[in-house]
């Protein structure tokens, strides 16, 4: 594995940081390193330190593509955070210069609007697609064909859990006070609870009012993060399902503050999200 000279940003949405490479001028880091080398960079003491690690594509159905892997090398199909942060870094190493950019993920082509001041790309809007409650989509091992509001034991506590993939598995468990909420003793539970056959990012939630929530989370191979845009997304469409809360919503995050548009389309529930992205620095092997 050796990464001499490879180039990289660094940057952040709300406290979510990520490491991001461009290869869309072609394949830098092998497919069959490509697990390996996210390991190491996603790495806080050994290597550059990232709660993920994109990678810009080329895209024949869309304008550029973007493919994201977690810290222990694991590959997602999106996330919300880190989509601002791709945004973020191909407006400004000119890779795109648009503010309208179709995105290629894994979970299909995401629109994305920015929002330009003086020069700068300063606010992402993301339409985030539908909603899947189906739990053979979450994926999710249950007799029942929605996980909405059930029952689930933690630890030997009973709280009551919704399943919703937004793109990838989430688990939002709603409770009365997040602060009293152990996120690393619970979280690594329901990640790895046999329920969920591919694991799944976990959120705790307090409703403060109808327009406004906060949330704690648990990412799938990440451990603790300070934002989860595709799991601020699960959680806002949860509980609009649940009718806790309306369809323009601001949810708190450790990190900062996202802001959701709810629609209805099919039958089903989607949501654009919207959020800054940081540029932190640029760096080289």
């Amino acid at each position: 594995m050796d990464l001499k000279g490879i180039k990289f940003g660094k940057l952040h949405g709300l406290g979510n940081d990520y490491v991001i490479i461009d290869e869309s001028k072609g394949e830098i880091i092998p497919e069959d390193e490509k697990a390996e080398v996210c390991r190491f960079l996603g790495d806080r003491h050994f290597g550059v330190g990232s709660d993920g690690i994109l990678f810009v594509y080329p895209s024949d159905e869309a304008d550029i593509g973007y493919r994201m892997f977690n810290p222990d090398g694991s590959e997602a199909e999106m996330c919300g955070n880190g989509i601002r942060c791709f945004g973020k870094f191909i407006y400004t190493k000119g890779i795109i210069k648009k503010d309208k950019i179709a995105i290629q993920t894994k979970d299909g082509i995401k629109n994305m609007d920015i929002t330009i001041e003086n020069g700068e790309p300063v606010l992402f809007k993301v339409d985030m697609g539908l909603s899947r409650f189906d739990t053979s989509k979450i994926p999710m091992k249950s007799e029942k064909q929605e996980f909405l509001n059930e029952d689930f034991e933690i630890n030997g506590e009973t709280f009551k859990l919704s399943a919703v993939n937004v793109g990838n598995p989430h688990a939002i468990i709603i409770v009365d006070d997040v602060d009293s909420i152990d996120i690393n003793e619970y979280g690594p539970i329901v990640e790895c609870d046999v329920k969920f056959p591919e694991k799944i990012n976990v959120h705790f939630v307090e409703i403060n009012s109808k327009d406004e929530a906060r949330m704690i989370t648990w990412e799938r191979g990440a451990g603790v993060t300070l934002a989860c845009g595709t799991g601020a997304t699960g959680t806002a469409i949860v509980a609009y399902k649940l009718g806790l809360l309306n369809k323009n919503i601001l949810l708190h995050l450790p990190g900062g503050d996202l802001i959701f548009n709810i629609y209805e389309k099919d039958g089903k529930i989607g949501a654009f999200m919207e959020g800054p992205a940081e540029y932190v620095f640029n760096g080289e092997f």
